[in-house]
């Protein structure tokens, strides 16, 4: 069987344009900034009858063709996926085959689209994410990863081969190579990104990455909010000695380098001495803390319901704690083995504790900032005079009016874990070895980098997108927060 060509029977027609469209694009840009140097923009002027008269001038011609240039960039890109989709595999080549075994994912995005924007006026904050180009764009990019990640990882409808399998004769071949033995053009008959340096396929490795990342770094983000929230709503509330106490805690672990913090945890060394499970004892309850007293507080006059709700919640939830923090084999093993159901694999742990650890003081210092602020408004004075709880009006006052920072905050923060989690397993800490995550497949990858570039690239490029995405959604929520 032959190998696959990057774009097959489309390398004839679609290609060419795309290669025009980029250099004019290119071009018309090039042109606007040598523009704005040596001629006026466009005027408007009134004309006698009281009407416009809008005069363009070279930029604006040079802006209009950096659009058509754009949307036909994006335009030959949406055809090399439809027909990649619709054609059979491989005649379309490499582009082609890609965009076929993600139909699951354009799938889900186009019903995630159609469903937000059609019910975007019901949907508050989320629906008003949909008049902003830029935080439709960071979200769709963020929605694809987490598609792919949540189809392609425990459902294995996007990947082609198992990410540890090896392949005899695909060591660092080069993407498209067929598959040894492979009789059929079906999906699995070629290494579409080609093979790393233990002969495992790139797409599929990078596809389970996109598991690794969905997993820990959302969770990883929320618990480290839990954190933060829980002690900087009443640091920035009562201030004074609290306030003093915890500042100076948030600031020592700041204080520290994030990467030498992030080794010292996540070493053998320190892993040996359970320092980790300890951590996860106590900031893992956090949550419990978080949402005991949510329910107490709101539910503080009406005692019976109080009781039932906190039961129904409160129960599950420490069942699920002593669950995750009991680890067998470790210093901290609180059930006994009938009663543990799971338990989360040492690396992800050690990882997840120290990202959770290295975030909450920056969450903390924003909360307590926010509340400093938030505390003096006159809803919070009129709370106070009706006789509400310190912890009510933390909760159900001050928090609520923090949203917009905090979720934007949020969206960023997902993006820099995303990079932490890389960054870990570029230098091969915390996780295991053979581990599919992006950063270890970059490292592997950036060995041979002056002779293959595809093991490391599509890894890095996944890494690169999803933070765009983050930031880009993070900055389209700014925006439309903003206009509450």
């Amino acid at each position: 069987m032959e190998q696959l060509t990057w774009t097959g029977a489309l390398s004839g027609y679609i290609d060419p344009a795309l290669l025009v469209l980029m250099i004019s694009l290119v071009a018309f840009i090039v042109a606007q900034i040598a523009l704005s140097f040596v001629t006026a923009p466009g005027a408007v002027s009134t004309n006698p009858d009281g009407t416009l008269n809008i005069t363009r001038g070279p930029q604006e011609f040079a802006g209009v063709g950096i659009k058509i240039a754009f949307t036909g960039i994006v335009l030959c890109l949406l055809g090399y996926i439809i027909l990649g989709v619709v054609m059979p595999y491989g005649s379309t080549g490499i582009v082609g085959a890609i965009a076929k075994q993600f139909l699951p994912v354009w799938i889900a995005l186009i019903v995630t689209y159609v469903l937000s924007i059609t019910f975007k006026r019901r949907l508050g904050l989320y629906g008003k994410l949909f008049d902003s180009p830029i935080g439709m764009i960071g979200f769709g990019l963020v929605m694809f990863w987490v598609f792919t990640a949540v189809l392609g990882g425990p459902l294995d409808l996007i990947v082609t081969h198992d990410e540890l399998s090896q392949v005899s004769g695909l060591k660092n071949k080069t993407p498209g190579m067929a598959v040894p033995g492979a009789s059929e053009m079906i999906p699995g008959a070629h290494y579409l990104l080609g093979g790393d340096t233990l002969a495992r396929d790139v797409f599929s490795r990078v596809v389970k990455g996109a598991w690794v990342v969905v997993q820990i770094a959302p969770l990883a983000t929320i618990f480290a909010f839990m954190v933060g929230i829980t002690l900087g709503l009443p640091a920035g509330y009562y201030g004074g000695k609290l306030d003093t106490f915890l500042s100076f805690l948030a600031n020592l672990i700041l204080a520290f380098p994030v990467i030498l913090l992030f080794y010292l945890l996540v070493t053998p060394e320190i892993v040996a001495t359970g320092l980790p499970n300890f951590m996860a004892l106590v900031l893992f309850l956090f949550p419990l803390i978080f949402v005991a007293v949510l329910i107490q507080s709101r539910f503080y006059t009406e005692p019976a319901k109080r009781t039932r709700i906190m039961a129904a919640w409160m129960i599950p939830m420490i069942i699920v704690y002593l669950m995750i923090v009991s680890q067998k084999g470790t210093v901290i093993n609180i059930l006994p083995q009938a009663l543990d159901r799971f338990d989360i694999p040492g690396g992800i742990l050690v990882v997840f504790v120290s990202v959770v650890f290295v975030n909450s003081p920056t969450v903390f210092r924003i909360v307590r900032g926010l509340t400093l602020d938030i505390k003096t408004r006159d809803y919070v004075a009129a709370a106070q005079t009706r006789g509400e709880g310190p912890w009510y009006i933390m909760l159900w006052e001050i928090l609520p009016n923090a949203r917009g920072p905090l979720i934007v905050d949020f969206c960023l923060r997902i993006g820099y874990t995303t990079i932490l989690l890389g960054t870990l397993g570029f230098f091969g800490l915390g996780l295991p070895p053979e581990s599919p995550d992006w950063g270890s497949t970059i490292n592997e990858g950036r060995k041979l980098l002056s002779i293959y570039l595809h093991p490391a690239l599509p890894p890095a490029l996944s890494l690169l997108s999803l933070v765009l995405g983050l930031n880009l959604l993070a900055d389209g929520l700014r925006e439309e927060s903003l206009k509450d």
